[in-house]
């Protein structure tokens, strides 16, 4: 029982400490309220200058559903039928571009510089998007003194091959800076394949355009990988069903010209019949050749449409686009509290510094 109590009264004058410390460090700091509400004034200050020197923020948005037929339906019975021939006409669809794979090839080095290349009417002359990224970034002012870089143009759709390393090193800075700040692409829901992609940046037309340029920069791409193998197939059988035509018309020509020299000849002579029908078989081969050919190349025109993907914008950045921007009232607020924050913690180490030193 004794020890009990003990333990209470221990507790009650531990808590009565700790409250007394409390009030003490307190009257400590109000004590300073003039310190801490000079530096809260100063910080409001600054965070009213940072307000006003924050340019705004512009984001396009860009919506767009993916259709992608799969499998053949009823292809699959022609898709056999051109197989028995040993002609591949394609039909696997492939599946490298889906989902969060098509996500990620938006944000791709490849396809985000490709973007930057892209052509762009801007003040009333044709520049690269890399280009007006320059300008409005200030970029050309700082190169001045610089040998290297103030000579440095991108033009547009220029040959990425013949850059320098300079040039490279410039464009991946871009790519950085775009991908990890600037690029978010998205997917509604995975259930759909609607895909949203946003550009956040300071300039207004550079933001609208290089959402759109980067869009189709990527379905171009995207449609052209998916539909290679079909559309190879298909200028294949063209390429044969053509061969076969002019092997024909020149049958059909032999044929005339062998039966104009045999013409009037005696019918015991049947030898001087033979090159009229070896002509003649000739051209019934390749009138069986081309018929089928024929039927496969339609048939591989139909595989390629089937093949090709279907993107469908849905919604487009339109000006004015949504614009974020520093407030006054943030920028007061916020320096304020940071500031007096700041001083606060400030006068408390000082506090206990001096404490520990005595």
């Amino acid at each position: 029982m004794n020890t009990d109590h003990q333990n209470t009264v221990n507790d009650e004058i531990s808590l009565k400490e700790l409250i007394e410390k409390a009030q003490e460090w307190f009257s400590y700091l109000i004590s300073q309220w003039k310190i801490i509400v000079l530096a809260g004034i100063i910080g409001a200050t600054l965070g009213l200058a940072y307000s006003y020197s924050k340019k705004p923020v512009y984001t396009a948005t860009l919506s767009f559903a993916l259709e992608d037929e799969k499998g053949g339906g009823g292809l699959g019975g022609a898709l056999g039928l051109a197989s028995s021939f040993g002609l591949d006409l394609g039909g696997g669809g492939g599946s490298i571009f889906t989902g969060s794979n098509l996500t990620e090839l938006f944000k791709s080095r490849s396809m985000v510089e490709q973007t930057l290349l892209t052509a762009v009417t801007y003040e009333g002359k044709k520049i690269s998007l890399a280009e007006m990224y320059i300008q409005n970034n200030g970029w050309r002012d700082s190169w001045k003194d610089k040998p290297n870089f103030a000579s440095l143009q991108f033009l547009p759709n220029e040959d990425r091959k013949d850059y320098t390393r300079v040039q490279d090193s410039i464009l991946g800075v871009m790519y950085g800076s775009l991908s990890t700040n600037g690029l978010t692409v998205g997917q509604k829901d995975k259930k759909i394949a609607i895909i949203s992609i946003d550009v956040a940046s300071t300039d207004e037309l550079f933001a609208k355009y290089f959402t759109e340029a980067l869009v189709k920069k990527v379905s171009d791409f995207y449609i052209e990988t998916k539909s290679k193998k079909s559309r190879e197939n298909m200028l294949i059988l063209e390429r044969q069903t053509d061969s076969i035509r002019r092997e024909l018309n020149g049958a059909i020509t032999g044929v005339a010209v062998a039966n104009d020299n045999t013409f009037g000849l005696n019918p015991a002579m049947n030898v001087r019949r033979a090159p009229s029908a070896r002509r003649q078989v000739d051209v019934q081969a390749n009138t069986t050749i081309l018929a089928e050919l024929v039927k496969q190349t339609e048939l591989a025109k139909v595989t390629l449409r089937k093949e090709t993907p279907l993107i469908q914008v849905i919604d487009r950045p339109i000006l004015p686009l949504k614009k974020e921007k520093f407030g006054k009232a943030k920028g007061i607020v916020f320096g304020g509290l940071l500031a007096g924050l700041l001083i606060v913690v400030y006068l408390v180490f000082i506090r206990l510094i001096k404490l520990i030193l005595k």
